[in-house]
């Protein structure tokens, strides 16, 4: 099968980027060193292409209540100006995607993962056109996206653009472009949607600026050290957004806002005494040598779990991930690496990133 190349494709073989194939897309995995580029958006900041995310244009009068009722969380957050975290949920409450939700008037633009476009947009054609909603896919849009502590003032450098005044998921026009305050490796920094032809000279100019670029490899243990669960390992349609925890991004109130696997998450909330299901995302850290990968046992205190998502941590300097592990277990555990049991620790992922971020930024 072919593979789709970015509008920035040709920057990335310029830049001796060695890639690869996701979700039908030709990327950079990186560009000589995954943890020099890790190391880069923690300490400075590091740009990446993400043009192969899904970029889909809503309108119409009766768009505020199609997404009520399509989006988990409440599109009504998503005024102008701002955007909002979310799940498209099947009627099992299983998760269709996770995306970003930008607000508008009577216009709405949804980014959605790239392995999931067919199945994101055959849902929404199913129902939009019982609300008379439009659907327009944007292909002529790339997306760039500039992380890290120093990522304002050099996007500010490299393109003139202040993006500081912004709060955190907020939303400007730029000209044609659409800038959020958003992005994916827990840092700060910005995404920034902008037509084809003007990619390429944006990117060169935030290199020029002394930007990293950066590929798919780093952006994964970013991404990780965060906390962030992944499409098609940490969750799935076969996953409910409970169980995935993302129960934060469910917008209960009002009570009479029937939104897609709102029955079925509130009937695994009343069947758990404490309303949490019998599994959730949890954060484990390895305590003796090896690698964590997705698919590795758990062995916890509350019952068997299993890796998720798992990699070497380059900023803490061990290994890390998320595992689905029965609800109530906390502490020491043990994971089975090539047939031996290696001790581990269950956490709160957000510790990770706030480790991550003292170990690179305190002088040595």
């Amino acid at each position: 099968m072919s593979l789709s190349p970015t509008p920035l494709h040709e920057e990335h073989v310029a830049a001796g980027a060695r890639m690869t194939p996701f979700a039908g897309w030709s990327m950079p995995l990186h560009y000589g060193s995954q943890v020099a580029e890790h190391h880069a958006v923690r300490r400075v900041a590091g740009v990446f292409d993400v043009s192969h995310m899904t970029v889909i244009d809503l309108a119409g009068e009766r768009a505020l209540p199609f997404l009520s009722r399509m989006f988990a969380n409440d599109p009504a957050k998503a005024a102008p100006g701002r955007a909002v975290y979310g799940a498209l949920l099947n009627a099992e409450g299983g998760v269709i995607d996770d995306l970003i939700l930008y607000g508008g008037e009577e216009r709405f633009r949804l980014v959605t993962n790239a392995a999931t476009r067919d199945r994101v947009l055959d849902w929404l054609n199913a129902h939009a056109e019982d609300f008379a909603v439009g659907l327009e896919v944007r292909d002529d849009v790339a997306m760039i996206a500039v992380q890290g502590p120093h990522a304002l003032p050099l996007l500010k450098t490299a393109a003139g653009v202040d993006a500081a005044p912004m709060r955190r998921f907020g939303t400007m026009p730029y000209g044609d472009w659409l800038i959020a305050r958003t992005g994916y490796t827990g840092e700060d920094g910005v995404e920034i949607m902008l037509p084809h032809d003007q990619a390429g000279d944006l990117w060169r100019r935030l290199v020029d600026a002394g930007i990293q670029p950066a590929g798919l490899a780093a952006r994964d243990t970013l991404r990780l050290e965060a906390g962030f669960a992944l499409y098609g390992q940490d969750m799935d349609e076969s996953t409910s957004a409970l169980e995935a925890n993302l129960g934060w991004t469910v917008a209960w109130e009002p009570p009479q806002r029937d939104f897609v696997g709102r029955k079925a998450l509130e009937a695994q909330r009343a069947d758990a005494a404490d309303g949490r299901p019998s599994k959730t995302l949890q954060g484990i850290a390895l305590a003796g040598r090896g690698v964590m990968r997705a698919g590795t046992p758990v062995r916890a205190s509350g019952g068997d779990g299993i890796v998720t998502s798992g990699s070497f941590s380059p900023s803490l300097g061990y290994s890390i991930g998320l595992a689905r592990v029965p609800s109530g277990s906390v502490g020491e555990c043990v994971v089975e690496l090539r047939g031996k049991r290696v001790p581990a620790r269950i956490v709160n992922p957000r510790g990770f990133l706030q480790q991550a971020q003292r170990n690179e930024r305190t002088p040595e």
